[in-house]
C-alpha cells in the first residue's frame, strides 16, 4: 500500500505564522525532553504532578520519549513541507495538553500550572488554524 501525499507549493513557507508556531511547538517539546532528563522531578513539579516516590522518575523519561518523538516528527513534517498533514498532527496533539489541563485541575495544581496548559491548548488550535489558512491557500 502507498501513501500519497499532496505537496504543497508554498513558495516561502517561513512567511507563515502558522509553520513558526508549529516549529515553536517542535522546540519546546524537544527542549521538555531534555529538561524531563536532566531533572524529572523538578520536571514533573513543573508539569503539576510532582512524583509522589524518586522511584516514579520513569515516568517521566517515558514523557520525554514521548516528547521527543513529537517534536522530531513536527520539525520532519516542516522540512518536508507537508503541511496538510503538520495540520492533522497540530489538531490531534491537542488532546495531550487537555488531558494535562484535566489531570493538573484534578490533582489540585495551582491555577497557573492549569492555565499554562489551557494556553498550550489555545496555541495549538490557532497554529492548525493557520495551517488550515495557509494549505486552504497553496492548494
Amino acid at each position: 500500500m502507498t501513501i500519497a501525499t499532496q505537496e504543497l507549493s508554498v513558495p516561502n513557507p517561513w512567511r507563515s505564522v502558522g509553520v513558526w508556531m508549529a516549529a515553536l511547538l517542535a522546540l519546546s517539546q524537544l527542549v521538555n525532553a531534555i529538561r524531563a532528563v536532566l531533572d524529572p522531578t523538578s520536571f514533573a513539579s513543573y508539569l503539576g504532578l510532582p512524583l509522589a516516590a524518586q522511584g516514579d522518575a520513569g515516568l517521566i523519561h517515558v514523557y520525554a520519549l514521548r516528547a521527543t518523538f513529537l517534536g522530531l516528527f513536527a520539525a520532519y513534517l516542516i522540512a518536508r513541507r507537508e503541511f496538510v498533514v503538520l495540520k492533522w498532527f497540530a489538531l490531534l496533539a491537542v488532546l495531550m495538553p487537555l488531558g494535562d489541563l484535566v489531570l493538573t485541575y484534578s490533582a489540585g495544581a495551582p491555577l497557573a500550572t492549569v492555565a499554562r496548559h489551557a494556553g498550550y491548548v489555545v496555541f495549538i488550535l490557532v497554529t492548525a488554524a493557520l495551517l488550515q489558512r495557509l494549505t486552504s491557500r497553496s492548494s
